[in-house]
């Protein structure tokens, strides 16, 4: 038998593991499945083909993750391993404290790396090679050893203190959480609609198979003349804008002394199946416009859109401005989009092929589940919105602090299949909303460079649903005297940023450049919330100021329920 050299063994050993980890790759790009039965090919064949084909460069990175397997157990040894980590998946000190674990996790996120730069460096196409990243990453971040008891410190060590009771109560919360149909992000003990959630006072005053609308209560004694009418989201309950009183920006907005109206729209039931995006017009927004006129008795009002309620809003103001219909005074659009060239990380999900199969259903008509949405958008942040959840509630036994936005994130609505595909097809695989005449509604070409109204725009700056350079670009198409306006954080807590706490900052700038970059060199950071400045613009596009209303609707429009209603209150299925 020969002697073997010292460290023969060791670095043996590690060949072998680079060769694991090749083969593991292998059969992951194997499993991985084509977007769908339609795709020619599989979106990772082009990835792995070329590194198989390109010998010296897969040596290169095998041997960059064999150095860094070897610093990993270097640091088992007791040898200083130069490999810092800044993750919090892996901030507790037991992972550094015990030596198998912290290898596990050098371990883990050196693999990482490695596959990563492997799709980093493929010839591929840029958006073919950002969807191969995006999944390739939630296929990590799902192996990642924290997610699992037996390779979390965390986790064993909690169990042990807690005699297992930790472990017992992790079953129970994930079993409560399977007939739920998803994992619980709050106490949802703690909220209640309508008890401490949605509760500006206000009447439901008409509803239809598809809204009811609300008037809000004033609460000053005069309110502006003109009108508002809210269109809220109708992909999520419209409560993300009346939240708790204190960061309610329905209530700030009613305070201020506008008449406001809102749209609480139903979440899709069976009979709702074969509704259209035409439907969300006119049974939607301009039923609601006409029930305002008569409660007011204004021939105009102004109106405000919130993600894809600012997308309905927009086609709605097209295709009044087509009919010569002068309706709407100004508008305001939060967070939402015109130009859906460049719509953040949500594209990896929006493939032509998918979008085909859909409209192939679409004279069955079906329901789009409110639970496969929020699945969708909890997935593109993966490991703040799922793994963590997994960890804290299932492993840990624990159950999450209250907190009022997560407990709305988790109150989905359904939506009427040929309304959604409409949706994807016209807005973000074609763009059509960008094109004059493309698109066709309620019996006219639209264009929306017709749009010649007032209008605020506000974007959040690090929103990933609606990137702000993305918001920006309404700013070319619109035609009319504009207010662009971007806040700190992102798509929820930089919209609603209440003025009772009035944190965070906001940018302004009256020039509105081509290039948004230019606009936000250009731009004054103020600090605080930015509803003043909204509420300041607003003031100035509402007429002049008249004694507020006693009652809520009239003699054709009664009253027929308290705010907020019994369609948000109705939890999807």
């Amino acid at each position: 038998m020969s002697e073997s050299k010292p460290g023969q063994g060791l670095a043996e050993f590690f060949e072998q593991i680079t060769k694991a980890n090749q083969q593991f790759v292998e059969q992951f790009a194997k499993a991985v499945p084509p977007q769908s039965p339609e795709s020619a090919t599989n979106p990772y064949a082009s990835l792995f083909s070329g590194f198989w084909q390109n010998a010296s460069q897969l040596s290169q990175l095998q041997n960059q993750l064999y150095q860094q397997q070897m610093q990993a157990w270097q640091g088992v040894m007791g040898q200083p391993a130069d490999m810092p980590v800044k993750d919090k998946r892996f901030a507790a000190p037991e992972w550094e404290q015990f030596p198998f674990f912290n290898y596990v996790r050098q371990s883990y996120l050196s693999t990482s790396k490695w596959l990563m730069d492997m799709v980093d460096k493929t010839q591929a196409e840029d958006e073919q090679k950002e969807r191969m990243r995006f999944f390739t990453k939630q296929f990590l971040d799902a192996m990642s050893p924290s997610n699992f008891a037996l390779t979390n410190p965390e986790v064993l060590k909690l169990a042990a203190d807690t005699k297992g009771e930790s472990l017992v109560e992790g079953m129970k919360n994930m079993l409560e959480d399977m007939q739920k149909g998803y994992i619980t992000m709050t106490d949802e003990s703690k909220f209640e609609v309508g008890k401490n959630m949605a509760i500006t006072p206000g009447q439901v005053i008409f509803e239809n198979e598809l809204f009811q609308l609300i008037q809000y209560t004033p609460s000053t004694d005069e309110v502006f003349e003109r009108p508002l009418l809210i269109v809220p989201p109708c992909i999520n309950k419209y409560y993300l804008m009346d939240m708790q009183p204190e960061n309610s920006l329905i209530r700030y907005i009613v305070s201020q002394g506008y008449t406001t109206f809102l749209m609480s729209w139903r979440s899709a039931t069976e009979d709702m199946k074969h509704y259209t995006w035409e439907d969300y017009l006119t049974k939607g927004v301009f039923k609601a416009m006409e029930v305002v006129k008569s409660v007011t008795g204004k021939d105009d009002m102004n109106a405000m859109g919130f993600c894809i309620g600012g997308t309905i809003l927009t086609t709605a103001l097209a295709v009044l401005r087509a009919k010569g219909d002068k309706s709407i005074n100004s508008a305001t659009y939060l967070t939402s989009m015109i130009d859906h060239s460049e719509p953040g990380p949500i594209k990896v999900y929006l493939d032509e092929n998918l979008v085909r199969l859909k409209e192939i259903k679409l004279s069955e008509g079906g329901l789009v589940k409110g639970k496969e949405l929020a699945a969708t958008f909890s997935s593109l942040r993966a490991n703040d919105l799922i793994w963590n959840y997994v960890v804290n509630n299932y492993l840990k036994g624990k159950t999450p602090p209250p907190f009022d936005l997560l407990y709305w994130n988790s109150d989905g609505t359904n939506l009427p299949l040929p309304m959604h595909t409409y949706y994807l097809r016209n807005m973000y695989i074609e763009n059509n909303l960008t094109k004059p005449g493309k698109m066709e509604l309620c019996g006219v070409k639209i264009d929306v460079r017709k749009i010649d109204i007032p209008v605020y725009l506000f974007a959040a700056q690090e929103d990933h649903i609606v990137p702000w350079k993305t918001a920006y670009l309404s700013t070319q198409y619109l035609t009319g005297p504009q207010r662009f306006v971007l806040g700190a954080s992102g798509h929820i807590a930089g919209t609603i940023n209440p003025v009772t706490t009035n944190k965070r900052n906001y940018w302004v700038n009256d020039q509105l450049p081509t290039s948004s970059d230019l606009w936000l060199q250009g731009a004054q950071s103020n600090p605080g919330s930015w509803w003043p400045d909204y509420s300041n613009w607003l003031g100035k596009l509402s007429g002049e100021k008249t004694k507020a209303p006693k009652s809520a609707g009239n003699r054709t429009y009664k009253a027929i329920e308290a705010a907020p209603g019994r369609y948000v209150k109705t939890r999807a299925e």
